[in-house]
């Protein structure tokens, strides 16, 4: 139910500079069919060996015998900087398209010094060197 959501999102995400990824312990062939059937068009990493599971330590112990990861849920600032974290073991743990809106739309908020584009400086900034504007802005 959450991918097909995400798939419905997808279209704003894609258009709003953000990415989406699945990692799952699956193997290709049932990532490649779960990614079908949900409509999903961001990648699905398979880790078969549980690279993540263990790094993380995310091993969801109630279930021995698939040994599933926990799903939790990432939102992240440029260079990986963790945002939010969504811990999805209950189905009411995992964000909503409506929470990942919001987190996106603060996320930018911090990173994109031209969100608001009537700040003071901005115009200036557009028409001299555009360093604060997107995507002419030195990365730090």
């Amino acid at each position: 139910m959450q991918h097909r959501e995400l798939a419905a999102l997808y279209p704003a995400i894609k258009v709003a500079y953000t990415k989406l990824v699945t990692i799952t312990t699956d193997d290709a062939d049932q990532a490649n069919r779960m990614r079908e059937t949900t409509g999903a068009e961001w990648p699905f990493l398979c880790d078969p060996e549980r690279v993540v599971q263990k790094d993380l330590d995310i091993q969801e112990y109630t279930d021995p015998v698939h040994d599933p990861m926990i799903p939790y849920s990432f939102v992240l600032e440029p260079g990986l900087v963790i945002y939010k974290i969504y811990n999805g073991y209950w189905f009411w743990g995992r964000p909503s398209p409506e929470d990942l809106r919001q987190d996106l739309r603060a996320v930018f908020q911090r990173v994109r010094p031209d969100w608001d584009p009537s700040k003071p400086g901005l115009r200036e900034n557009w028409d001299g060197d555009r360093r604060l504007h997107y995507p002419y802005r030195v990365r730090d």
